[in-house]
């Protein structure tokens, strides 16, 4: 996969359009206003989350993809849209080098090479004698013929060298098959077979491509008992879902995504019917696989197999950090992850339980009308994890009560919409029967111990954003705003510099509305009283002025080394002015998604007066969106 490929793949067009564009859901597609030409009455604009484009039917008549959008909409040319998609995306930029296009042209043969390794194992599994054990066993499993060959399903036979001998003939060296996963190295040198008597399943990306090869034991004494390609430029188990390139249509028409555990699973619902299905191929579902899936659909159901789904495994996937499961290679149920997950993705994420310790195929064989019911009545992840808690303890105990609350809560507190987290707390409150009322006071408890731990623990240090960015982008605003407090605290003689520089830049001078917390519009209103007094110097003045938890917020940096002040105190005032242009962006990219959801609802309404009083707000922030653009765009210049 190529860079530009790469960073489609990681990228939602859907978000970055989301960011301009307020866009509603029309079926499979999302449209709105037209961003580019005056558009207020038809959402002309449409965008294809399938393939990753977008197109204005009105006026503008353009269209593109993600990057034509991003150009077009931030007047960059294609190398500046590249730089920060990719640094959005975290994809490393890397030249075209002649030994970059050479590495293209080398995972170019090793996909040729393994849609040849299909056609191998396929013609082991239907023509020889030695794949009948495999015919057997799909047999066994419920699956047909027309299945089997729909999938690829093929055989590796019993051998150390079968495959190795079989491409070295067809004039493949040794290093392209063993690069594409099919070969092991030997610890003396040389190559032998990789997967030998295994059931073979290709796996293809989601647009069918070949990346690599899951293979299942024949044999119950052998291990393991599945056995996957190794990491390669082609096969990253992380980014793939068994399945995806057959399932995508189907969750696109369905708007839902069901997610199992393994090969089988797959295979077999989708032959009874059920086509929406993917799989993880074993591992902990990750947020790469998921973003994937929010190109169809924002709707996950979660069919876990009853031993994932028990009590004991999500007890795990509560108590024990993920970095010590990596080596499991059973699904990880990580309800406080997965919440995560959905709550940055915008999803809606359920979990279904299997019932009498069977997987999807055999629910499905038995009775496809079961699993349908099966995967209608999915629950919310916290309302899964809370009757697995709460099933067979005895709620009567106090202690019991305690430490369920203690283990669910968390949770609770993670859902970032502000009425299902007191839903779900009320929903907790009548499972432990205690008064809800007790419940928020543990949680008051347990947010004032974590907040003095949460913000060095989240981030690694070295990883941790500077001006109070997060890093994936997002403004955090109560940081930025502290950032800006603080230095002007320490210097408050600087803030006509940073006013007189706003007026350079056309814009207004910093004021109390820059600020969105009443208690850093007091900071700023102090720090202004300072300079206008005459009675103290202006340090001593907000010294003394200063409550104890404004004065803790804004603690004071180390004093430069002498010999860097003048240029540290150069960079410091360049790094403020930035960050309050930051702060306005964010608060002018607010005001304008207000504005245009305004204006929708007053177009719904054929309120004339206001659409034209909307459409001039909007089209002034709009023009000031630009000039703050322009100024981040430009040097700093200080006098």
């Amino acid at each position: 996969m190529n860079t530009i490929d790469e960073i489609k793949n990681r990228l939602d067009i859907v978000d970055i359009v989301s960011e301009s564009v307020k866009l509603k859901r029309s079926g499979k597609n999302y449209t709105g206003f037209c961003p580019f030409h005056a558009n207020t009455r038809t959402p002309a604009f449409v965008v294809f989350p399938e393939s990753g484009t977008w197109r204005c039917f009105g006026e503008c008549n353009e269209g593109g993809d993600i990057f034509r959008f991003v150009m077009k909409k931030e007047g960059w040319d294609f190398k500046e849209a590249l730089e920060n998609l990719a640094e959005r995306a975290g994809v490393k930029l890397e030249p075209l080098t002649p030994q970059r296009a050479e590495a293209n042209e080398h995972e170019t043969q090793l996909r040729k090479l393994l849609e040849e390794a299909v056609v191998f194992y396929r013609y082991q599994l239907t023509k020889t004698e030695a794949g009948q054990q495999a015919r057997d066993y799909l047999v066994k499993r419920g699956i047909k013929p027309e299945t089997a060959e729909s999938w690829g399903l093929g055989y590796a036979p019993l051998s150390w060298d079968a495959t190795l001998n079989y491409f070295v003939k067809k004039g493949y060296p040794q290093k392209d098959i063993f690069d594409c996963g099919l070969l092991s190295e030997r610890d003396s040198g040389g190559y032998y077979d990789r997967f030998r008597h295994r059931m073979m399943f290709p796996i293809r990306d989601a647009s069918g491509n070949m990346t690599g090869f899951g293979g299942r034991i024949l044999d119950p004494e052998d291990v393991p008992k599945f056995m996957n390609s190794p990491q390669t430029d082609l096969f990253d188990k992380s980014s793939l879902l068994y399945g995806l390139d057959k399932a995508r249509k189907a969750i696109r028409s369905e708007n839902q995504a069901v997610i199992v555990e393994g090969y089988m699973d797959v295979i077999v619902v989708h032959q009874e019917g059920f086509q929406n299905v993917v799989s993880p191929m074993g591992t902990a579902l990750t947020e790469i696989q998921m973003r994937q899936l929010k190109r169809y659909t924002r709707r996950f159901i979660l069919a876990l197999d009853p031993d994932a789904a028990g009590i004991k495994a999500t007890m795990r996937g509560l108590e024990v950090a993920r970095e010590a499961l990596d080596h499991s290679s059973d699904l990880v149920f990580d309800a406080r992850g997965l919440l995560h997950n959905e709550a940055r993705l915008q999803a809606d994420l359920r979990v279904s339980s299997l019932p009498d310790e069977l997987d999807p195929d055999e629910i499905v064989l038995r009775d496809p009308q079961e699993w349908k019911a099966i995967i209608e009545n999915a629950k919310p992840i916290i309302t899964h994890v809370l009757e697995t808690l709460t099933a067979g303890a005895d709620i009567n105990d106090p202690k019991t009560k305690s430490d369920i609350a203690a283990r669910i809560l968390p949770l609770v507190n993670d859902v970032s919409n502000p009425v299902e987290r007191d839903a779900y707390r009320q929903q907790v409150a009548r499972a432990l029967q205690v008064d809800e009322h007790a419940l928020m006071m543990l949680t008051s408890q347990a947010r004032r111990t974590r907040r003095s731990t949460q913000a060095e623990n989240d981030t690694p240090q070295e990883n941790r954003p500077k001006n109070g960015t997060t890093l994936n982008g997002q403004v955090n605003a109560r940081a930025m705003e502290l950032n800006v407090l603080a230095y002007l605290a320490r210097n408050p003689e600087h803030q006509f510099r940073v006013n007189r520089y706003m007026q350079n830049q056309n814009l207004e001078r910093l004021s109390r509305n820059d600020f969105q917390l009443s208690e850093h519009q007091q900071i700023l209103t102090l720090i202004e009283e300072a300079m206008k007094q005459n009675d103290v110097d202006p340090e001593e003045y907000l010294h003394n002025n200063l409550t104890e938890e404004m004065a803790a917020a804004m603690e004071p940096q180390p004093a430069p080394k002498p010999s860097e002040e003048k240029m540290d105190e150069k960079r410091e005032l360049e790094d403020i002015l930035r960050t309050i242009l930051l702060m306005r962006l964010n608060a002018v990219n607010n005001q304008v998604q207000e504005y245009r959801f305004l204006q929708d609802q007053q177009e719904n309404e054929n309120d004339k007066e206001d659409q034209k009083i909307f459409q001039t707000n909007l089209v002034s922030l709009i023009r000031l969106r630009g000039v703050i653009d322009k100024a981040l765009a430009t040097p700093l210049q200080l006098d």
